[in-house]
């Protein structure tokens, strides 16, 4: 079975007349029900954060977002432990 790319459909690939995710730029688990992308949000709330700060930031909203699309409970962890992480860095100053 041959995969088409057809203009129009934004990067997703075409398979017997029916829409395949497109895994690389807009994978399912990243998508909000209203449309609204993670890396939207990722970006809009970390514009004026640096280094570290942005990097958790970035992560836990990455993974709440995700959460329930992909690893469940695992992301909700991963989100805890950049949270705590920030949460330490702040309280040193850093």
């Amino acid at each position: 079975m041959s995969k088409k790319y057809i203009d129009g459909y934004d990067n997703h690939h075409i398979v017997n007349n029916e829409v395949e995710e497109d895994i690389i730029n807009h994978p399912k688990h990243y998508k909000l029900g209203n449309g609204l992308e993670t890396i939207d949000i990722v970006e809009a709330v970390t514009v004026n954060l640096n280094g570290i700060e942005a990097v958790c930031v970035g992560n836990i909203l990455k993974y709440v977002c995700r959460y329930s699309k992909k690893n469940g409970l695992e992301d909700l962890k991963k989100a805890q432990w950049y949270l705590n992480h920030l949460i330490e860095k702040m309280e040193k100053g850093e």
